[in-house]
């Protein structure tokens, strides 16, 4: 499983090259069944949604590919002592999002740390994602990314980019991204709701559904090689 590197560490010019060796020492992913954890978040917005979106998700991951996942989601906050211990974070929700000083901090390192966070607007939580998102990474953009992007053909190919599951807003599905020294450390679906698709609690013909795994499979695929 990726290892991540306490923020100690990484106060030092050479933290790249101790995650390398990390990596390098058979700490990478694939090692053994590894766990998405779902980031716990104040605000008012409900992090809660759709609980079995994550367990429906892994054992599809877990069927299709070669990556072993936990078929339970853990449930972190940002506060945690046990965070550095899920590389992957899952947000969703509805409404607004609130991080304290101290949260911002602790996702900062997290994701210069080799972290990884995928945040799927469940209609309602854009404005504050992306406030609280900027907190966190000021010097860097949300920035879309083209259908071309890798992301997109990793495992299941998606030519015309990120596809567009349940219909909140007007216009197209959009994927941003925010990147960290190069790598893709942030993702941000709106108005496409990937992970409604992947939960059995609402009406989504069959065809959307696998479009749903299928990128959700993308996502894990990507993670897992970045």
């Amino acid at each position: 499983m990726r290892r991540l590197l306490p923020s100690a560490i990484l106060s030092c010019r050479s933290a790249s090259l101790w995650f390398i060796i990390l990596l390098l020492a058979g700490a990478a992913l694939g090692s053994g069944p590894w766990q998405i954890a779902r980031l716990k978040y104040d605000g008012g917005g409900d992090w809660y949604n759709d609980p079995d979106a994550i367990p429906n998700l892994a054992r599809e991951v877990n069927r299709r590919t070669g990556i072993r996942l936990v078929e339970q989601e853990a449930q972190i906050s940002l506060l945690d002592e046990k965070l550095y211990n899920y590389p992957f974070l899952f947000m969703t929700g509805h409404g607004n999002i609130s991080f304290s000083e101290a949260e911002v901090t602790r996702l900062r390192g997290f994701l210069e740390a080799g972290g990884f966070l995928y945040a799927d607007d469940d209609h309602g939580m854009d404005e504050a994602f992306r406030r609280e998102i900027a907190r966190v990474l000021p010097r860097n953009d949300l920035v879309e990314l083209p259908p071309d992007h890798p992301l997109f053909s990793i495992h299941y190919r998606f030519p015309d980019g990120i596809p567009k599951i349940h219909e909140h807003e007007e216009g197209p599905p959009r994927a941003f991204g925010m990147f960290v020294d190069g790598r893709l450390a942030v993702l941000y679906t709106f108005n496409t709701n990937i992970s409604d698709g992947w939960s059995d609690a609402h009406d989504n013909p069959p065809e959307v559904r696998e479009q749903a795994f299928r990128m959700g499979v993308n996502i894990l695929a990507w993670f897992a090689s970045d």
